[in-house]
């Protein structure tokens, strides 16, 4: 392993996928390397945004990635290895509602906004009544693809990107397949909290630093991203139980949304939440899975809610 030998800054980044960006630094495998990200909205919120704001958010500069960063001797076929070290939480976050986005997004036609205060280690408050445990991690980590231009880093790909799994915490391992010489790699997208499904779309949104080790895998011939956790993955948010809502039917895209819209229902009826209060708190701290696929022509898609956030 090499020491940790720079920071790459949050004003090295890019907002797009495209091979031909040149890379920011060159290092060999086995270095260590610490990541300055901006959150989603790229700085556009601060500790006193409102829901007005989100009109003027600018498409072109969502997403901000930082790098990208070549690994030396990284060829198509190849696997970079990261193993995902400290995160450096900025303290501040935001959640939103922006219109068309999301799961339910033709239910939730208006914009909403959360700002979030935070400390590292402690649980960040939700309105009176929630306190969800932060488990920040990397939203948005990949390398470039092969296909030529510029594409968007919104959707995922086979080479990484927007994947929005919170368990690429810290501790774990993820192997990415090399489509370009180098690898190109950027990171970005950092999220304080996040639910499995993001179902509003954002999570807790946040600006922070998050430390990296690459290695090189030659020949690994990867079809997807893999990636290794470094023990169990919900023991943050799980020791009171959980509420589970189903949705049940041919569909999964309509399981899923039956799911979180019975979620819905429950928190706005028991916890006195509005609706889109209830739908972001989903999309932060509830869980969306599949539980069965198997007993056609019906599917079970649940969604399950962290009993102790509450009181």
């Amino acid at each position: 392993m090499h020491d940790q030998r720079y920071t790459i800054h949050a004003c090295r980044k890019h907002f797009g996928w495209d091979n031909t960006i040149a890379p920011v630094e060159t290092i060999a495998p086995g270095t260590t390397l610490r990541f300055e990200c901006a959150d989603a909205a790229n700085g556009h919120f601060s500790a006193g945004s409102t829901a007005a704001e989100i009109a003027t958010l600018d498409a072109g500069q969502v997403n901000p990635v930082t790098g990208p960063i070549a690994i030396d001797g990284a060829e198509p076929g190849d696997a970079i290895k990261v193993t995902l070290g400290d995160f450096e939480p900025s303290g501040l976050g935001w959640t939103a509602n922006i219109p068309g986005f999301g799961l339910l997004a033709d239910q939730f036609t208006e914009p909403a906004l959360h700002m979030w205060r935070y400390e590292a280690g402690a649980p960040a408050l939700y309105g009176p009544g929630a306190r969800v445990p932060l488990k920040p991690f990397t939203g948005t980590i990949g390398l470039a693809p092969a296909e030529p231009g510029r594409h968007s880093i919104i959707p995922p790909r086979r080479v990484g990107g927007n994947l929005d799994v919170r368990d690429l915490s810290a501790g774990s391992t993820l192997w990415l397949p090399v489509e370009v010489a180098g690898g190109l790699f950027s990171v970005g997208d950092t999220h304080a909290a996040q639910g499995d499904g993001e179902v509003c779309g954002t999570a807790i949104e946040s600006a922070m630093a998050v430390t990296l080790t690459f290695e090189l895998e030659k020949g690994a011939n990867l079809a997807f991203p893999r990636f290794r956790t470094p023990g169990p993955v919900t023991r943050h948010n799980d020791g009171a139980g959980y509420d589970v809502t189903m949705g049940i039917g041919p569909d999964l895209m309509a399981g899923a949304r039956d799911a979180v819209s019975g979620m819905i229902d429950l928190l706005a009826a028991r916890e006195k939440m509005s609706p889109v209060d209830a739908y972001m708190l989903c999309s932060v701290a509830g869980d969306l899975r599949i539980s069965c696929v198997v007993d056609a022509p019906n599917w079970v898609v649940s969604f399950y809610m962290p009993r102790g956030i509450f009181g």
